[in-house]
């Protein structure tokens, strides 16, 4: 045999030197849930080793993070029923704890990249990512409210604004709200493939924001589909998206290749809290080895083509693997 791929495996070095994907904490996001009050952290029992954190101890959590090298977060509010709305005004508002806490991050840790979350949900009393007229959740009636939203967290001094509704257009009109504002530099992170997933559960428990009736599957893309994903790919960056994101990550590989080969746009990949916790039972109960398993499943993602991936794993890759893999 003249061809023998073996070869080139026969010792670190020579594995080293045809590594086709490298997975280092700079491609890594954090996902982070804050809430009002003080000295709080509570562990999200669906998903163990991931806590809700008061701004306070939210600010030594990402001080320990930037000691690892991990510094891009994204944040989102767990916000109380009473400040809860049809129209989501506490989203604007300039007591929410959610806007001062992120005006605290950029004032102590100037050099981190701090992303937000662009949805109704968090602040709706109905617990949809737009706005619900006589049972339906409305596209343009929405936009504007999404657009108040993304100027006042701009203005906290988020880096990034992560619209993640779904409504059509969303990405064009914040975008010109932001520039109309002066915002020009605060960039979009659009959820551009975000499908009606089961993975979501221990997320909507960390922020108790699931739909008080229905569900998200009129806005939020069919699980059946791939092509979609490039009808919405185009828009996006049509309207002014930086980067492109696919939600949820491990069971839509194909669809984060498919707009890695036919983007030119940075593709973040977003591994989500119940893709999370399914490795974290079958560790915890011994089936798999997680210093293994976890390293593996993110380069799974990074080399199906994501640039950017989210992750609730993203500090433990940080203390394990501080030159990268």
């Amino acid at each position: 045999m003249f061809r023998r791929p073996r070869r080139n495996r026969q010792s670190a070095a020579l594995r080293g030197m045809a590594t086709e994907t490298h997975l280092s904490v700079q491609h890594l996001v954090f996902p982070m849930f804050v809430l009002d009050g003080q000295k709080m952290r509570s562990e999200i029992r669906s998903l163990p080793g991931t806590y809700r954190y008061s701004p306070d101890t939210l600010l030594y959590e990402i001080e320990s993070c930037m000691h690892l090298g991990l510094s891009n977060f994204i944040l989102f509010p767990a916000v109380a029923d009473q400040l809860k709305d049809k129209t989501a005004t506490y989203s604007w508002s300039p007591e929410n704890f959610y806007l001062k806490t992120a005006r605290e991050i950029k004032r102590r840790f100037p050099e981190c990249c701090l992303i937000s979350d662009v949805a109704m949900d968090p602040y709706s009393s109905d617990g949809h990512d737009g706005m619900v007229i006589d049972g339906e959740i409305v596209n343009d009636e929405t936009l504007p409210i999404l657009a108040k939203m993304s100027v006042a967290q701009a203005a906290a001094g988020f880096d990034m604004l992560g619209p993640s509704d779904m409504m059509d257009g969303r990405v064009g009109y914040i975008r010109q709200a932001l520039d109309e504002q002066g915002f020009a530099k605060t960039g979009i992170l659009a959820y551009t493939a975000k499908y009606a997933s089961a993975m979501y559960g221990p997320f909507r428990d960390a922020l108790d924001s699931a739909p008080k009736s229905g569900d998200k599957k009129s806005y939020q893309m069919n699980p059946t589909n791939k092509r979609e994903a490039l009808i919405e790919a185009e828009l996006d960056t049509a309207e002014g998206a930086d980067m492109l994101m696919v939600k949820p990550a491990l069971h839509y590989l194909d669809v984060i290749h498919l707009l890695k080969e036919k983007s030119h746009l940075p593709i973040a990949a977003y591994h989500v809290s119940g893709e999370c916790a399914m490795l974290r039972a079958a560790c915890g109960n011994g089936w798999l080895d997680f210093d293994r398993a976890m390293p593996e499943t993110l380069l799974s993602i990074r080399r199906a083509g994501a640039d950017v991936i989210l992750t609730y794993f993203a500090k433990e890759f940080a203390e394990r693997f501080p030159e990268g893999i």
